[in-house]
């Protein structure tokens, strides 16, 4: 019987169903697991999933029988892969279950901005409809995504999904050649162009080296058209002290992001002082997780697990495992 290990459970929403493997096992599920129970709480485990719980070379020391740590996401950050890779350990993660629920909730930051409906619903709260004394009134800017430009860093599956949405709406899409890169080919923008041109701006790329901070000060100087900038993707692309600057002095129409640098958001970040103007809304990372694409990523990664126990590992991140 082989001995599953669950180290964040709590980070899958609770509506979101377990089908069962196809092999006999045990199942432990932690709610959540701290750096210093990790160790023990793998230590006579076969195989380990975890989310954002981080597994090193020290926890993996005093695990001799891990042999899959199933990872419950894409980012495969917090796993030391190389370790693993020497060890024999197969890593395998989650692909393309976010492709509608990242998109819509992209949108759904733009539409949001982009009509001023966070503005608008605080001006009827205070009672500023019935002080105009007439059907409607114009506080705030209303602007339409029809006949605007969109410029979009990423060219993955979720960044080609939110062009097409855009080219839908009636937009103009900037496919962003890669900050500092050239000749990525005619279907691509320079990434100064883009910065200059775009009336929106949407991230959708990994976070590595060469993208944090990827946009800072100096590209937030280029942006003529104050466009609004969106981020679903990581935290880290955007220099977060250089958002609340740009924010404040009007160099951005409005800012919508689902991720911070550090998460949850401390009580010191910066950003605090930002959460309450109309224009900026932060959500908390949850621009992935609509119940179906819950539900997607929960049964690609126990299919993950399955695949591996038959002999037929998939998703493989690293070395071990690839045939």
């Amino acid at each position: 019987m082989k001995r599953i290990v669950f180290l964040d459970r709590g980070t899958i929403s609770p509506r979101t169903r377990l089908r069962s493997l196809a092999f006999e096992h045990e199942l432990v599920t932690f709610d959540s697991t701290s750096p210093a129970e990790v160790a023990t709480r793998i230590a006579d485990a076969d195989i380990v999933i975890t989310n954002k719980v981080k597994i090193d070379a020290t926890a993996l020391a005093d695990a001799p029988r891990v042999k899959l740590i199933a990872v419950a996401a894409t980012g495969t950050d917090v796993i030391d892969i190389a370790t693993c890779d020497a060890r024999g350990i197969v890593v395998s993660n989650i692909r393309n279950y976010a492709l509608h629920t990242v998109p819509e909730h992209t949108f759904a930051l733009i539409f949001a901005l982009r009509r001023s409906l966070v503005a608008y619903r605080e001006s009827v709260l205070a009672g500023r409809w019935e002080e105009a004394g007439q059907f409607c009134f114009f506080d705030h800017p209303i602007r339409d995504l029809s006949g605007s430009t969109l410029g979009v860093i990423g060219d993955g599956v979720l960044g080609r999904e939110v062009a097409r949405i855009g080219t839908a709406l009636g937009m103009r899409v900037l496919m962003s050649a890669y900050k500092g890169v050239d000749g990525m080919g005619p279907l691509y923008t320079p990434f100064e162009t883009m910065l200059a041109e775009s009336d929106v701006i949407t991230l959708h790329c990994p976070l590595t080296p060469a993208t944090r901070n990827m946009i800072d000060t100096p590209e937030f100087a280029k942006m003529a058209k104050r466009p609004l900038l969106i981020n679903t993707a990581r935290g880290g692309l955007v220099s977060e002290s250089a958002l609340g600057a740009a924010l404040q002095s009007g160099q951005i129409a409005g800012a919508g992001f689902d991720v911070v640098t550090e998460e949850p958001m401390p009580a010191s970040h910066p950003w605090q002082k930002l959460i309450r103007m109309p224009n900026f809304l932060l959500t908390p990372h949850v621009a992935w997780a609509s119940d179906e694409a819950i539900q997607a990523l929960t049964d690609q990664l126990l299919d993950n697990v399955d695949a591996f126990v038959a002999g037929k590992p998939r998703n493989v991140v690293g070395q071990a495992g690839r045939a």
